[in-house]
C-alpha cells in the first residue's frame, strides 16, 4: 500500500535525502522516496505495518529535522500549510539588523572587552539556529552536515581572534541560504502552477439540482455540468451540448477543439464557450488528470544515474573532507618550519565551510523534475528522471506503422473517374450501403450526400460486389472482378485497396483506400534527423508493398514488414545488440507492449485516454503526434546539459577554492561563496530546465 506524506518546512536537500535513507531502514518498509522538489514522502508498506511505520517515521523526521512536520496527504487536495512566508520575512530581518550591527562595529571600532561582547551579540543572533541544529544534530550522530561545518569554522575563527570574520562568514551564509531557499521557492511555485491542472470541484446533478461537490467524491455514471471557463474534473461522455475546449493541460497544444454530443471528454480540458453536461465513465483516481498528476509528481522516485552518482558522492565526500581539514590544522605545523598553528587552523577552518554538498544535492534533482515538468508542458509525460536521461542518450527510434505513423483509420484518398465526381460518389456509395465490410465502411463515410435505392445486391467473395441502380448494372471490385466480367480497365499502380467501378459493362474509374499518414509525420522523421538521431526503423505486421511505401514517403531508414508480435521483438532484440547507443521504441502501447517494455525508452502514441498506454510506456506522448518525439529529446538533452553544467561548475569551484584555502589563499568569505553562492547558481540554473518552448 502507498502513503504520501506532505514534509512541511523541509528546506535542507541533503536533510531530505537522510529523511529518505532513514525512512527505508525502519522495519516494514518496502520502498521509502522524498521528493524534495514538491516536499512530499511516499511510504510503501503492508497495510497491518503501515501504523506502526508511521509512527516510526516521525520519530525519524523528528531526529533529522525537529522543525519538519509531516502531514499525511489525505487526498490529492490537501497540499499541507507552510510557513514559508513567515519564516522568510523573519529571516531577512535577521539579516538586516545584523548587517546593521557589524557595520557600526566597523564604523565604530571599539577595542577591548566591548569588541569581543558587540560581535559576540551580532554572532549570536546571525547564527543561533545553526548553533543549535549543529549541536542537536551532534547529539543525535548526525556530525557532518552543513550546519557543524559552518558551526566549527566560526566559532573557531572567534578563537583565534577573527572576530569580523567570523561574524562575516556567518552573515554571508545566512544571505545565502536566504537566496537559495528563495530560488528553491520559485522552482518549487513554478511547479505547483504546472501541478494547479488539478480540477477543484464537480457540479454534479442531485435530486435538488446541481450541488458541488470534489471530483474524488463523484461516481459512476453521474452527470456533470461543465460552465465556461471551468476546468473538466473527470473523464466522461458528452450527453447534451457542444463547446469548444483547450486542451493544452494534457496535449501542450494551443488551439481550442470543437468536442459535441457524443465526445469523450477527459479531466483538465477547459471549456471555453458553451455549457456541457457529461457522463462520467472513469472514478477520479482512474481519470486521465489523476493518473498524469501523479505520474509527474512521482517521477522523481525513478532516479537517474546522475542522481544516484550525487548520492553516493555527497556521502562519502563530506566526512573525507572533514578528516582532510583536521590534518590541514594537525599536520604542516608540526613538519613545516616556522609554521603559525593559528595560520593552519584558519585554513583547515576555511577548507571545511567549502566541502558542504548542498549545490549538487539540490540542483541536480530539481533539473531533472524541472525537465519533466517542462516535457509535460509540451504534452509529453516522462515517468522518470531515468528515462529522461535515457531519451537523451537515444541514437534509433524504431517505430509502430499502424496508428503510429498511420492515423490508424482506412479511408478514402484517390478518386479517379471519366463521370461527374459526385454523381460517381453516389453511385458507389449506394452499391455498398447494406455491406459491413471495413471498405464500405471508408467509402460511405467519404460520401455524404443521398443515396439511391440499391437492388439485385451480390457479394462476390474475394472479388467485390454487383448491384442495380437507377436501372444500371454496378460494378464495385478489385481486378479479378473486373478481369472475370471482361472489363476493359487500367490498373492503379498506387498502393492500397483499389476499388475499380464499370456502369453498364463499361469502366469509369477507381477509390484508393488506404490508412492515412499522419500530418506531421514526415516533419517527425526530419526533426528526429536534426536531433542527432542516426537512424529511423519501422516494424510492421502490414504487407511488404505498402510497408516500403509508407516508409519511403515518410523517410525511414531501414523498413522490417509482416511481423508477428513475437518476430518484433526479435528484429528489436537485434537492433539493440548492434546499436551503439540507446534505442527507444514508438508504439500504441497496447498491442505492442511486449516491445515497449524491451527498448531501452518505451514511448507511447495515442495515450490521450489510453489506460494500457500509461501503463505501458515509459514516455507517453499525449496528443499522438510522432513530431512531439524529438521535442521530448531536446528537452530531455537541455535537461542533461543542464545537469552536467551544474555537477562540472560546483565539484569543479570547491575543489579549485579548496586547493586556495589549503593554500592560503582563500579567506573565508571565499569558502562561503564556494558553498551558498554556488548553490544559489545552480538552482538558478536548474530553474532553465521549466522553460519550454512550445
Amino acid at each position: 500500500m502507498n502513503k504520501d506524506y506532505r514534509l512541511d518546512g523541509l528546506d535542507c536537500a541533503n536533510c531530505a535525502m537522510k529523511i529518505e535513507k532513514k525512512v527505508q531502514t525502519i522495519e516494514g518498509v518496502q520502498e521509502a522516496n522524498v521528493n524534495f522538489t514538491t516536499s512530499k514522502l511516499r511510504i510503501v508498506a503492508d497495510e497491518a505495518d503501515l501504523a506502526t511505520v508511521e509512527n516510526k517515521t516521525k520519530q525519524a523526521i523528528k531526529e533529522i529535522e525537529p522543525d519538519v512536520t509531516i502531514n499525511e496527504i489525505t487526498n490529492n487536495h490537501q497540499d499541507g500549510h507552510d510557513h514559508e512566508h513567515d519564516t522568510s520575512r523573519n529571516d531577512l530581518i535577521r539579516i538586516l539588523v545584523s548587517a546593521v550591527g557589524m557595520g557600526l562595529l566597523i564604523w565604530l571600532s571599539p577595542t577591548g572587552a566591548v569588541r569581543l561582547l558587540g560581535y559576540l551579540l551580532i554572532y549570536g543572533l546571525i547564527g543561533y539556529d545553526v548553533i543549535k541544529k549543529a549541536v542537536m544534530n551532534i547529539t543525535k550522530g548526525q556530525i557532518f552536515d552543513e550546519n557543524f561545518l559552518m558551526a566549527i569554522a566560526t566559532i573557531g575563527a572567534m578563537i583565534i581572534g577573527e572576530y569580523p570574520e567570523a561574524v562575516a562568514v556567518m552573515l554571508f551564509y545566512q544571505v545565502g541560504e536566504y537566496f537559495q531557499g528563495f530560488a528553491v521557492k520559485q522552482s518549487r511555485r513554478s511547479i505547483r502552477e504546472l501541478m494547479a491542472i488539478r480540477p477543484d470541484i464537480a457540479r454534479v446533478k442531485t435530486a435538488e439540482g446541481w450541488k458541488n461537490v470534489v471530483p474524488e467524491e463523484v461516481e459512476l455514471g453521474q452527470q456533470v455540468l461543465i460552465k465556461p471557463g471551468e476546468r473538466v474534473p473527470l473523464d466522461g461522455t458528452i450527453i447534451d451540448g457542444e463547446s469548444m475546449v483547450d486542451t493544452s493541460a494534457l496535449t501542450g497544444e494551443s488551439v481550442p477543439r470543437k468536442v459535441t454530443s457524443g465526445e469523450m471528454i477527459l479531466s483538465g480540458f477547459i471549456n471555453k464557450n458553451q455549457p456541457i453536461v457529461m457522463n462520467v465513465e472513469k472514478t477520479y483516481g482512474e481519470s486521465t488528470i489523476s493518473k498524469l498528476l501523479e505520474l509527474v509528481e512521482n517521477a522523481s522516485s525513478k532516479k537517474a544515474p546522475a542522481e544516484n552518482f550525487i548520492t553516493k558522492f555527497a556521502r562519502y565526500y563530506t566526512p573525507i573532507v572533514v578528516v582532510l581539514a583536521i590534518l590541514l590544522a594537525i599536520v604542516p605545523p608540526l613538519v613545516v618550519p616556522d609554521a603559525v598553528f593559528s595560520d593552519w587552523v584558519y585554513r583547515a577552518l576555511t577548507f571545511l565551510v567549502i566541502s558542504c554538498p548542498c549545490a549538487l544535492v539540490i540542483s541536480v534533482p530539481l533539473s531533472f523534475f524541472g525537465g519533466i515538468g517542462g516535457a509535460s508542458k509540451i504534452g509529453v509525460l516522462v515517468k522518470g528522471s531515468n528515462y529522461l536521461e535515457l531519451l537523451a542518450e537515444t541514437e534509433t527510434v524504431v517505430f509502430d506503422k499502424t496508428g503510429t505513423l498511420t492515423k490508424g483509420d482506412f479511408s478514402v484518398q484517390t478518386i479517379e473517374t471519366t463521370m461527374d465526381q459526385t454523381t460517381f460518389m453516389q453511385y458507389v456509395a449506394s452499391a455498398e450501403q447494406y455491406s459491413t465490410h471495413p471498405i464500405a465502411q471508408s467509402v460511405l463515410a467519404a460520401y455524404q450526400g443521398p443515396l439511391l435505392v440499391s437492388e439485385q445486391v451480390e457479394e462476390i467473395a474475394g472479388e467485390g460486389l454487383s448491384a442495380v441502380i437507377d436501372a444500371h448494372d454496378i460494378l464495385v471490385g478489385n481486378q479479378k472482378l473486373m478481369a472475370r466480367k471482361q472489363i476493359a480497365f487500367s490498373a492503379s499502380e498506387e498502393v492500397g485497396t483499389v476499388l475499380y467501378v464499370a456502369i453498364d459493362q463499361k469502366y469509369v474509374g477507381f477509390l484508393l483506400i488506404a490508412d492515412a499518414l499522419k500530418e506531421d509525420a514526415i516533419e517527425a522523421m526530419n526533426k528526429l534527423k536534426k536531433a542527432g538521431v542516426k537512424e529511423t526503423v519501422m516494424l510492421t505486421g502490414d504487407a511488404k508493398k505498402i510497408a516500403d511505401s509508407v516508409g519511403e514517403k515518410v523517410g525511414i531508414d531501414q523498413v522490417y514488414s509482416e511481423l508477428l508480435p513475437q518476430d518484433k521483438v526479435d528484429k528489436l532484440e537485434m537492433i539493440l545488440a548492434k546499436s551503439s547507443g540507446k534505442v527507444a521504441f514508438v508504439g500504441d502501447g497496447i498491442n505492442d507492449a511486449p516491445v515497449l517494455a524491451r527498448a531501452d525508452v518505451g514511448i507511447a502514441m495515442g495515450g490521450l485516454g489510453s489506460d494500457a498506454a500509461i501503463e505501458a510506456a515509459d514516455v507517453v506522448i499525449m496528443n499522438d503526434e510522432p513530431s512531439k518525439i524529438a521535442d521530448a529529446m531536446r528537452v530531455a538533452r537541455k535537461t542533461l546539459r543542464i545537469v552536467k553544467q551544474n555537477i562540472i561548475f560546483a565539484i569543479g569551484v570547491k575543489v579549485f577554492v579548496l586547493l586556495l584555502g589549503a593554500l592560503g589563499f582563500a579567506s573565508m568569505g571565499d569558502a562561503v561563496f564556494a558553498d551558498v553562492g554556488v548553490t544559489v547558481i545552480a538552482v538558478l540554473n536548474a530553474m532553465r530546465c521549466l522553460r519550454v518552448k512550445k
